[in-house]
């Protein structure tokens, strides 16, 4: 018989959108910033997931705070200023490739 953890991966599984995502976990959203921001926000929420103590299998409630949490993070600020991606972080430091370096 199958258990809810289960039933709950399973879930988990069907979901392709960060919309998907966050109507699954009940939390509301402006579509303006999640069309900006999709993959930012779940990267952002897969990082809080990776924080989790060892061993600690996070439940609904800790996936809906996670998600959330990121979701928010991203209402009043971008993508540039929460630096997800190393592409963002790199942008901080010069990271210049001339030209003439790209040789063929």
């Amino acid at each position: 018989m199958p258990c809810a953890d289960d039933r709950f991966a399973d879930e988990l599984a069907e979901l392709n959108s960060a919309e998907e995502f966050l109507d699954y976990f009940g939390i509301d959203f402006d579509a303006r910033v999640v069309q900006v921001n999709r993959l930012h926000i779940l990267q952002r929420f897969h990082d809080y997931l990776a924080k989790q103590e060892a061993g600690h299998l996070p439940d609904y409630a800790a996936y809906q705070h996670w998600l959330a949490r990121a979701y928010a993070d991203f209402v009043g600020s971008s993508a540039q200023t929460e630096k997800v991606f190393a592409v963002f972080q790199k942008a901080e430091g010069s990271s210049f490739v001339p030209l003439s370096s790209l040789t063929g």
